[in-house]
C-alpha cells in the first residue's frame, strides 16, 4: 500500500483575504520548482494569474530559473486578498503522479475552519474537479458547482460565492488566453 502524504504546506490566508482559492494536492515534490502552491513549472496558474492581473503571461515566471518569483506572488496575492490552500490535507498516491485520478483521499481539509481564518472572504474557487467534488462535501452544498454555474452558500453568517474554474495543469487542453479569460470574469472584483 502507498505511503500517506501529509500536506507539505501550511495554508497561504492573509488576513484580508476575500478569496480562498482550492486545488487538490500538491504534486510529487520532485516536480516543483520552488515551495509554494502550484509549484509545478508545467502548471500554468502563475502565467494565468499574470495574464489576468498584468495582461503578461510571464509576470510571474522567472524563466532563467524554471521557476516563478514567490516573493512578487506572496506579495500579489496578499494586496489582491487571494487565499490559498488545497482540499485534501493528507493522501495515497495509487500511481505516484500528481493526476487527481490518481489520489486516495485520506483526510479532507477543514474548509470551513480555513473560513472562520477568512472573515472577509467572499467567494471560493476550485482549480479542478476533485477539488470541487471535495469542496462540495465539505460544506454539504445543493449542488456541485460548474464552470459558468457558481453555487451560493452561507458560512458562519457569511454569504459565499462558490465557483468552479478549469485546472490549470497542462494536460488538459485549452490555452492559457482561454484559461485567464474564465480566471478573469471571477476575479474581477479584486480590481474594484
Amino acid at each position: 500500500m502507498p505511503p500517506i502524504e501529509v500536506h507539505p504546506l501550511q495554508p497561504f490566508l492573509p488576513p484580508a483575504a476575500r478569496v480562498l482559492m482550492l486545488g487538490s494536492f500538491p504534486p510529487p515534490r520532485q516536480r516543483w520548482s520552488m515551495d509554494f502552491f502550484y509549484p509545478n513549472f508545467a502548471n500554468d496558474m502563475w502565467r494565468v494569474m499574470g495574464q489576468v492581473f498584468f495582461a503578461d503571461k510571464e509576470y510571474f515566471v522567472d524563466r532563467a530559473h524554471k521557476t516563478f518569483r514567490l516573493e512578487a506572488l506572496r506579495q500579489f496575492l496578499t494586496e489582491k486578498g487571494i487565499a490559498l490552500y488545497d482540499t485534501a490535507s493528507a493522501v495515497r498516491r495509487t500511481e505516484g503522479s500528481a493526476a487527481d485520478s490518481n489520489l486516495e483521499i485520506v483526510e479532507p481539509t477543514d474548509i470551513a475552519a480555513l473560513l472562520r481564518q477568512l472573515p472577509r472572504c467572499q467567494a471560493i474557487i476550485t482549480t479542478g474537479d476533485l477539488a470541487t467534488r471535495l469542496l462540495a462535501q465539505s460544506l454539504a452544498l445543493p449542488a456541485l458547482p460548474r464552470i459558468g454555474a457558481p453555487v451560493e452558500t452561507s458560512i458562519g453568517g457569511n454569504s459565499i460565492c462558490c465557483h468552479r474554474l478549469p485546472s490549470t495543469s497542462r494536460r488538459l487542453p485549452g490555452p492559457i488566453e482561454q484559461k485567464a479569460a474564465a480566471y478573469a470574469e471571477i476575479l474581477k472584483f479584486l480590481n474594484q
